[in-house]
């Protein structure tokens, strides 16, 4: 329907005015770091100096890993193919998913949920790994090719702990951890994606938010990556593993 009216609580604009859930544009110009203003517009609320810190703590955190990680290549890729710079980020992030990025959305889920159940973490925390080992899920957010330690994780962990978020969701996050190691006899290190799971949760964010708090924060490395691509490689070139074998049916022909 034409006189059809839909409600946002985000941003008012008119001729000469533009008022960020109720602040005008030009003192958020003038007065918030990026990760204040990004604070402000998921949250409504302006952040407190530890609110403050923690987001900026965050956005840091994951903003490149070299150049291996799935949408690093989506982005060189879509770049070695001729493409634009929007394009080439557009398809970087769409390779964030579940396996990558997806993590920090899924474990915060998790740990959202079994935060509020009663009783010592430690408990709860074995009791949820003995429920993903019944169903055959990996928890998300523990593990990581790379590092035996994430040393994101750690400082990650250190700032919440000096801003007074090391709550339930990161004592929960800590604890199965531990569990995993003792029922599983491996160390699965909480990496960067789980350790934003716990804070952002222990912050008060939905876990809906998840992926965003990872594609806001890997934009600017995905658009080095592509401004390298433009500028310093050959067009069309091979990215990442090229090695494969084929198995499908052996050569046949149609009647």
């Amino acid at each position: 329907m034409a006189d059809y009216e839909w409600k946002s609580a985000i941003t008012n604009i008119g001729p000469g005015k533009i008022r960020v859930r109720g602040y005008d544009i030009t003192q958020i110009m003038d007065r918030l770091s990026f990760a204040e203003a990004v604070f402000l517009i998921l949250k409504g609320e302006l952040p407190t100096e530890a609110e403050a810190e923690m987001m900026r703590a965050i956005l840091v955190s994951s903003v490149d890993h070299g150049c291996s990680p799935p949408s690093v290549l989506g982005t060189r890729t879509v770049v070695s193919g001729g493409n634009s710079l929007n394009a080439a980020i557009a398809g970087g992030v769409l390779v964030i998913g579940d396996t990558h990025g997806g993590a920090i959305e899924n474990g915060a889920k998790i740990v959202q949920q079994w935060a509020k159940k009663e009783g010592d973490v430690k408990d709860i925390a074995a009791e949820l790994v003995d429920y993903l080992k019944e169903k055959k899920i990996r928890m998300p957010g523990f593990g990581h090719r790379l590092h035996n330690v994430d040393p994101r994780t750690v400082k990650l962990f250190e700032i919440a702990k000096k801003c007074n978020f090391s709550g339930r969701h990161i004592e929960l996050c800590k604890a199965v951890e531990k569990a995993l190691e003792e029922k599983l006899g491996k160390k699965l290190p909480i990496n960067v994606d789980g350790a934003i799971a716990a804070v952002i949760s222990d912050m008060g964010f939905d876990y809906r938010l998840g992926k965003g708090f990872f594609i806001i924060s890997r934009v600017p490395g995905l658009l080095a990556h592509a401004y390298e691509e433009m500028t310093r490689e050959r067009p069309m070139r091979q990215l990442g593993n090229s090695s494969f074998s084929y198995d499908g049916p052996d050569d046949r022909e149609m009647e």
